[in-house]
């Protein structure tokens, strides 16, 4: 595992819905292809990865490898931009002049405005085959490439979660068991204020109240575990200020104040840092935090998150392979090919499990390439494992920049000991609402 890979997770996650709003609608391409399909005709299809260094280098390989099976078939291959950041302000250019690539990178949080672009493929009818395996991708990944639910626009390339991170250092001075999956969120508190120590400054969690999607993102598992919802079934209006999500924002309330158990970090970073040397209990992160607990020489263990009810659902940021239309058979089938390929599990265990990113396919779990990195770096299985638990995905709308926004500002405040959480909720659904497009 690289410390580029997968970066800092919520960090891109944060620039990315940042960028949404670049997207600007197109008319349909003004071209046209080849109208019925040749598999044995020349074709070059082009590729942005969204991917440097390390990652570049082996979808390089395994792209060279697909052309000397296919030896009609070049893949212009290029990271498409400086950053992955700025691939969306790219293709937007691209749309509007006709110049845009066959596949393309790109944060999960784009998917409703690439569909919405009217430039995406629709792939639904190929990834129902049998062969395509398409139920071993988690139901958060493949819900992000279906942001409508009316077209798949592409395929999974990279998945995530959250699990609980937990110092054994600090559990085993305090004498506590070390957390698992039995442990409900009661059990995750009162585990909190044993490590919590002042005299040492030592927290048993930490928080972000930076107001970033680092400190929305965290507090989706609460809601959906309590059985709430982020948005409304039309996905018009927020829905989290429900007695679900003051429930949630209210337990961590209790542990934030009342308790004074959780480390509040303005950064999105320190939290990971104190936990590393020894000075927070449990943080809730993912795998892009291993690598660093590694080179810190923590002792650390994974497990899933607290549950309620049984109930050990996580949130995760799936990134996207995104498919687009050129009105021609030939690049449509070869692009789709590709993607297909480089995504099944034989090819997957080569790039992504390589760097040291979670396995695409819960098939990837059991190979030995998986069970190598899972040795270097343990608790990489159990986070693999955890996908399972990743049944929801977070919302693509245009709207949800602002929505995360408005309630992370809103739990950023509650836990500092300033304010109500059914009133602030009230007040973030609100600021939601009107750039969600909903009435007053």
């Amino acid at each position: 595992m690289s410390p580029h890979t997968q970066l800092k997770r919520s960090i891109r996650i944060s620039a990315a819905l940042a960028a949404v709003g670049a997207l600007a609608l197109s008319g349909c391409s003004g071209g046209q292809g080849a109208t019925t399909l040749d598999k044995d005709a020349k074709v070059t299809i082009t590729m942005w990865s969204g991917q440097t260094d390390e990652a570049q280098d082996y979808i390089k390989k395994l792209a060279s490898e697909f052309e000397d099976e296919h030896p009609n078939v070049t893949i212009d291959l290029s990271a498409g931009a400086s950053s992955t950041e700025q691939l969306l302000q790219k293709l937007s250019a691209g749309f509007a002049g006709n110049s845009y690539p066959d596949i393309s990178y790109a944060f999960g949080a784009w998917a409703s405005q690439l569909e919405a672009s009217g430039r995406t493929l629709d792939i639904t009818d190929q990834v129902s085959e049998p062969d395509v395996k398409w139920d071993e991708f988690s139901e958060a990944a493949r819900a992000t490439v279906q942001p409508t639910g009316e077209k798949t626009i592409g395929f999974p390339a990279i998945v995530d979660n959250l699990s609980l991170i937990y110092n054994k250092t600090l559990f085993d001075k305090a004498g506590l068991d070390y957390p698992d999956e039995s442990w409900d969120w009661s059990d995750f508190r009162e585990a909190a204020k044993k490590l919590t120590d002042p005299a040492s400054n030592t927290y048993g969690y930490g928080y972000s109240v930076s107001g970033s999607e680092e400190t929305t993102w965290q507090f989706w598992p609460h809601l959906w575990q309590n059985g709430g919802s982020i948005l409304t079934d039309d996905q018009s209006k927020a829905a989290f200020d429900s007695d679900a999500g003051v429930t949630a924002l209210t337990f961590l309330q209790d542990m934030a104040v009342t308790d004074k158990s959780v480390y509040l970090d303005q950064t999105d970073t320190k939290f990971g840092q104190l936990f590393a040397s020894d000075r927070i209990g449990m943080i809730t992160s993912g795998p892009w935090q291993l690598y660093d607990l590694k080179a810190a020489g923590t002792d650390y263990g994974v497990t899933v998150l607290p549950g309620t009810d049984g109930d050990h659902q996580t949130v995760s940021g799936p990134d996207i392979w995104a498919l687009f239309d050129h009105k021609d058979k030939n690049r449509e089938y070869w692009a789709y090919q590709f993607i297909e390929w480089l995504t099944s599990a034989e090819q997957d265990v080569r790039w992504n499990v390589a760097i040291g990113n979670l396995p695409l396919r819960s098939s990837e779990v059991s190979s030995d390439a998986f069970a190598k990195q899972a040795a270097e770096y343990p608790g990489l299985d159990v986070m693999a494992a955890n996908n399972e638990n990743a049944v929801k995905a977070r919302p693509t709308v245009p709207g949800y920049v602002n929505l995360s926004e408005a309630i992370g500002g809103a739990i950023s405040s509650v836990l500092q000991g300033q304010g109500d959480p059914a009133d602030a909720l009230k007040a973030a659904a609100e600021k939601s609402n009107k750039k969600l497009g909903a009435s007053k």
